[in-house]
Order: C-alpha cells, then structure tokens, then sequence
C-alpha cells in the first residue's frame, strides 16, 4: 500500500512503499534547507538532482550527486539542503 507524505509545508512530498519487507520512501525535495530527524538508520540515494547533507554533530556540508547516497544513524538527525529540485530514495536499513 502506498502512502503519501508531505513535509515542510509540501516543500518536501513522498511516496511510503514496502519492498522485500523493508520500508522505503521515494520523494522529491524542493530548493531550500530542512532539518529531519531519524527513529531508525536510514539510507538516502540521490535520484535526480544535488543534495548537500550535514549530519548530527558536523558543520559542515557534503554535496550528493545524483547516483550517490549516504547513511544516517538511527536516533539521530540531519540536515538536507537542495538548490534545485532533487528526487530521492529513502531505504529504512
């Protein structure tokens, strides 16, 4: 089944969907910055597009091409920011 999810004011919108018994979100961030917050680890794959990322306890920020992804601990938080429209794959590992 899917679900729909919408953050930031509709700034950021997904897609929820289960796949080999593990949840995953696809979704689209539009241009600005965001705070999340994560229960379970997490594994974000840049579709389209460019985030830069700064995780909890860092201050500085690590740009993601389309085709890379990156990891955040569960329990935790991270910043994301987008200068143009980007898709991404979220996968709750």
């Amino acid at each position: 089944m899917l679900k729909h999810n919408s953050y930031f004011d509709g700034q950021v919108q997904s897609i929820g969907f289960e796949r080999h018994g593990r949840r995953q979100t696809a979704g689209v961030i539009a241009p600005g910055e965001f705070h999340f917050g994560t229960d379970a680890p997490e594994r974000m794959t840049v579709i389209s597009g460019e985030l830069q990322a700064k995780f909890a306890g860092s201050t500085q920020w690590l740009t993601y091409p389309a085709g890379t992804s990156f990891e955040i601990a569960g329990k935790s938080g991270f910043d994301v920011k987008a200068l143009t429209p980007a898709a991404y794959l979220c996968e709750f590992i």
